[in-house]
């Protein structure tokens, strides 16, 4: 029998006093009290497990929020593009300016049936990782097919930047020769600036080292560009595409938006307008799950210093990269040749997640999301605290 029935028992039918029983089983005299009132309420559904849930969650998103969760997913699945619950936050702050913590909404998601269960999906910390540290240090290359309304078979050749994720030249041809990929890079790297290096697979269109020609120190077109250029090439070992796998998974994320489209491309000329459409909103408008604060790709390009080919560096600056976030007081801090400085960015920045990007004395400070420049200055190595102006 359990004490709660022992303790109903003692007090009801043999008529004990409450404190006495209280006594007797080691519980306190409210707890007695309150039991005896609910047996005398509801009689033996008084003994029934109760829920432990509290009556109410003061912290509970509305349900305004949980309409738009779903919507949200609704239309970014409707547009082929990602509705995880990252992006599903970011959208929700970037536009709505409400917050809510992707675990919150993932449990929204499923509550809806809107998750499928992946109980065997390998976990992103099995995963080795390895990613440049500048812009332009590494560009990867790959080209992919998709089929035209009317049944031809195209290919699609991307340049992306390992470091951002920004993809720097999108087109679609007919088929991918040698000397398209060398005037496609040539476009690439007159808008985006050369790179220090490229990293493709062991296709002919890239390399011949496996080849032949190659076996004897042939080079192709663009092999010579590269050397031209002082331009370091990699290539993955042969049947590892996953060395490739930021451009191998953009491809993947291109043509599953591409599909969703209601009007399907009836030419190449077709396929290039949506290609830009796409780049567009990838590079600008889409957050992105693998960089700092879920930035785009374009944010983060466009605001850090690049790297450059082996034959042009500057030895005599001193270049370097700062995350950081704006403390309670509207400013970051600094060590600068021992010595460390404060910069002052104002309070409506606070705890704002920043980049400086340091050469020298010359300080510049952006907003991490947005790639706003929040200051621009050069510091004074006598002063302490490096006030607004």
């Amino acid at each position: 029998m359990s004490k709660a029935r022992l303790v109903i028992t003692a007090v009801v039918l043999e008529g004990r006093k409450q404190a006495e029983v209280a006594r007797s089983y080691g519980v306190s005299q409210s707890w007695v009290s309150k039991l005896v009132a609910r047996y005398r309420a509801e009689g033996e559904a008084a003994f029934e497990p109760r829920s432990r849930r509290p009556k109410t969650s003061p912290t509970a998103i509305g349900a305004h929020t949980v309409d738009l969760i779903l919507r949200l997913r609704k239309e970014l699945s409707g547009r082929g593009l990602d509705a995880g619950p990252d992006t599903i936050a970011w959208h929700l702050t970037q536009h709505h300016q409400i917050t809510v913590s992707p675990a919150t909404i993932s449990r929204r998601l499923a509550k809806a049936g809107l998750v499928t269960p992946e109980p065997k999906k390998r976990p992103r910390s099995s995963y080795v990782r390895f990613q440049s540290s500048m812009p332009n240090e590494t560009w990867q290359s790959d080209f992919t097919h998709y089929r035209l309304i009317d049944g031809q078979d195209v290919e699609i050749l991307t340049w992306l930047d390992d470091c951002t994720r920004y993809a720097v030249r999108v087109t679609a041809h007919a088929r991918v020769t040698t000397p398209i990929v060398l005037a496609e890079f040539r476009h690439a790297y007159e808008t985006a600036g050369i790179p220090a290096s490229t990293l493709t697979d062991n296709g002919m269109v890239f390399t011949v080292r496996l080849a032949g020609i190659g076996r004897q120190g042939g080079r192709n077109a663009f092999e010579n560009e590269l050397r031209r250029l002082h331009i370091t090439q990699k290539n993955g070992r042969p049947n590892r595409p996953t060395t490739q796998g930021k451009v191998e998974r953009f491809q993947q994320t291109m043509k599953k938006w591409l599909r969703a489209q209601p009007d399907q491309p009836v030419t190449i000329g077709d396929l290039q307008t949506l290609l830009n459409t796409f780049v567009d909103h990838y590079n600008h408008r889409r957050p992105h799950r693998s960089l700092p604060h879920q930035a785009t790709p374009a944010t983060v390009f466009t605001t850090m210093p690049k790297a450059l080919p082996n034959g042009t560096r500057d030895h005599e600056t001193h270049h370097r990269i700062r995350h950081d976030r704006v403390d309670q007081s509207g400013a970051v801090t600094l060590r600068i040749a021992g010595k460390l400085h404060h910069i002052g960015i104002g309070r409506t920045h606070t705890r704002t997640h920043v980049i400086l990007l340091i050469d020298d004395l010359h300080i510049r400070i952006i907003n991490a999301t947005t790639g706003e420049l929040l200051r621009d200055l050069i510091i004074d190595p006598d002063r302490d605290y490096q006030p607004q102006k």
